[in-house]
């Protein structure tokens, strides 16, 4: 009879959830007593192994490195050092990166007369060999060697661990303010003033003199031509006073230092001085020059449409950059103008920083603006006989020596100026915004009370035509055909 065979079930050996998968399992594994470790793991992939190493039983660890070895001696087991490299690796001479092998001690270690080593930490380049003699080395290496302890680096003279005695520096003592007038001699009579400004460091007290010495030497190079008209075809005195009486007006408006006016009429002046300029564009010189003054002076200077509104819209900005640009070309960028004020400061440090004098001062000083008269004198001159004419005013003393000291000029030297002033106040009013701005409290009235003063007191400096105004004294130019305007 013949028998029939079951026919073997067609499995997909990729199928997982089959049952008759022909993966070896652990449970299949133990049944048939197969060594775990010889087969493979259940991780990635991994290389396929030669027939002759899956087929080669071995021990576990049987190719470790860390293996002692055991050798016989005199019928003794002596259990060795456990070496480094791994018997593959010994088999092909093959030696793992970054793994040293230290050599031994010996007899070649005695005879070297240097000993290289290298320097640890970080940062260290190229140190420089170490020489050590040989008897040194001999026994420093028999001693480590007796010891059973690896040679150790001999300790430096200098440790970093060494207590290092840091000397503190001696501190100097504070300096004691010497007073000025032993580094600078005054004349006999004349006190010493800038010696109570010796402990403020603003002030520089002990550079007030040189200060002041090099600003007199510098009026000279910042005085217009004061007789600059004769060569303007359509200007006159009495224009340009008018431009002026009108540029205190927008100083007043805008609130601006008074070293911006004075500032602005000396740039006008030296512009005029070396360019003809017409008439329809005097004014723009005017506002041209207070703007540049007042980004030169002020901290914060109005805009440039502020000063196009105060000229009623008659030139547009690009004109008043154009007019700056040319203005400034014209002087050289040369703004180092010597103010007035400055030299008036100085003087009323002399008479105890008076108020009253100081501000009567000021508005003495405002006439040498607008009267052409006064141009030939320097800044200087004009301060001192401004404070002259005011303490005389408000009967505040002699021009003594110290007073006289700082403001530079004597008595005599200041009578011409003050002879102006005196002159100009008892004359009638031309100017009415500057007369207008000193007759508010905020001047004292400064105005009002120099001009009482004028009338009652002018037959005495012999000024008798008092009702004469300035146009009537001036005597008119002859009118010239006009040429070529420069600007």
């Amino acid at each position: 009879m013949q028998t029939t065979r079951n026919p073997r079930p067609l499995t997909n050996k990729n199928d997982e959830n089959s049952n008759g998968s022909m993966r070896l399992t652990r449970a299949k594994a133990a049944n048939l007593n197969v060594d775990e470790l010889a087969m493979p793991s259940k991780g990635g992939l991994q290389s396929k192994k030669t027939t002759a190493n899956a087929s080669r039983k071995r021990p576990a660890l049987e190719d470790v490195s860390n293996m002692a070895k055991v050798e016989i001696k005199d019928g003794k087991k002596v259990v060795g050092k456990p070496t480094v490299v791994s018997k593959p690796s010994q088999a092909s001479g093959i030696q793992k990166k970054g793994t040293t092998r230290a050599a031994p001690l010996g007899p070649k270690d005695l005879n070297k007369k240097t000993i290289d080593r290298k320097a640890s930490g970080s940062g260290t380049i190229g140190v420089a060999k170490r020489k050590i003699s040989d008897s040194t080395a001999q026994s420093e290496i028999k001693e480590n060697v007796l010891e059973g302890e690896p040679a150790r680096k001999k300790a430096h003279a200098h440790s970093s661990k060494a207590k290092i005695e840091v000397k503190p520096e001696p501190v100097a003592p504070k300096q004691e303010f010497r007073p000025v007038s032993t580094e600078h001699e005054y004349p006999p009579g004349v006190e010493p003033l800038d010696d109570d400004d010796a402990e403020d460091p603003l002030m520089v007290a002990e550079y007030a003199n040189e200060i002041f010495d090099y600003l007199r030497d510098l009026e000279c190079k910042s005085t217009p031509n004061p007789q600059y008209i004769e060569h303007q075809d359509e200007l006159e005195w009495k224009t340009r006073g008018i431009l002026i009486d009108w540029l205190i007006e927008v100083h007043t408006r805008f609130h601006l230092l008074p070293e911006t006016l004075f500032l602005a009429v000396n740039i006008i002046d030296r512009f005029l001085s070396e360019k003809v300029v017409q008439l329809n564009r005097l004014q723009l010189v005017g506002i041209t020059a207070m703007f540049i003054a007042s980004k030169y002076e002020e901290v914060l200077s109005p805009h440039i449409a502020n000063f196009r509104h105060v000229a009623d819209d008659g030139f547009t900005e690009s004109e008043i950059l154009s007019a700056e640009r040319f203005i400034l070309s014209t002087l050289g960028y040369d703004l180092s103008y010597p103010n007035a004020m400055n030299f008036l400061r100085r003087i009323s440090k002399a008479d105890n920083y008076d108020i009253q004098s100081r501000t009567i001062g000021k508005y003495l000083m405002e006439i040498s603006l607008l009267d052409h008269r006064l141009m030939p004198y320097r800044p200087s001159h004009i301060a001192a006989a401004a404070m002259y004419l005011s303490r005389l005013i408000l009967d505040r003393g002699d021009w003594d020596a110290t007073i006289a000291y700082y403001a530079g000029y004597t008595e005599e030297e200041i009578e011409p100026v003050c002879h102006l002033m005196i002159d100009y106040l008892a004359r009638p009013i031309v100017h009415e915004a500057f007369v207008k701005k000193y007759a508010s409290k905020k001047f004292l009235k400064a105005s009002i009370l120099t001009r009482q003063w004028a009338k009652k007191n002018a037959h005495h400096y012999g000024i008798l035509d008092t009702d004469l105004s300035l146009d009537d004294l001036s005597s008119e130019r002859d009118r010239r055909p006009s040429s070529r305007s420069d600007y």
